[in-house]
């Protein structure tokens, strides 16, 4: 979709079509390469963390203002807060995953990846359970 856009940016300005048009005639014979940026979603590993990290923020902060300042009519939030934290945490484990994808083929972290996933998990539960613990029991 990127190099789409900037095809249609580059047919959409009459100098640059311009420009196009005459570096094709100058070498019929050569084909061009499509060149395009990246996307914007390859942010790498710490940008995937720092997105997770944000999201459970986010959703941690709705889900203590409705506890916290009596809101509880509000119970809406706290849905969407738990589905923000649920996402935090779907992408936490997909930046754990591609830092392990990233590694080269013999390093030690490749081969326990169900161990990895274990800790991961009981990691979660063990933050919800504690998450839980304080939205019923703490004031």
């Amino acid at each position: 979709m990127k190099t789409l856009n900037e095809a249609y940016a580059v047919l959409r300005d009459k100098d640059r079509r311009r420009a196009y048009d005459d570096q094709r005639r100058k070498s019929p014979a050569k084909l061009t390469e499509i060149r395009s940026a990246p996307a914007a979603r390859e942010v790498g590993v710490y940008g995937q963390l720092l997105s997770a990290l944000l999201c459970v923020a986010l959703g941690m902060m709705l889900l203590l203002l409705v506890r916290f300042n009596g809101l509880w009519f509000l119970w809406p939030l706290s849905i969407l807060g738990a589905g923000v934290i649920l996402f935090g945490v779907l992408m936490a484990h997909s930046a754990m995953t591609n830092a392990r994808s990233s590694l080269r083929g013999s390093h030690p972290a490749r081969r326990f990846r169900a161990a990895q996933e274990i800790a991961f998990w009981l990691i979660v539960a063990g933050a919800g359970c504690g998450l839980g613990y304080l939205m019923l029991n703490a004031m």
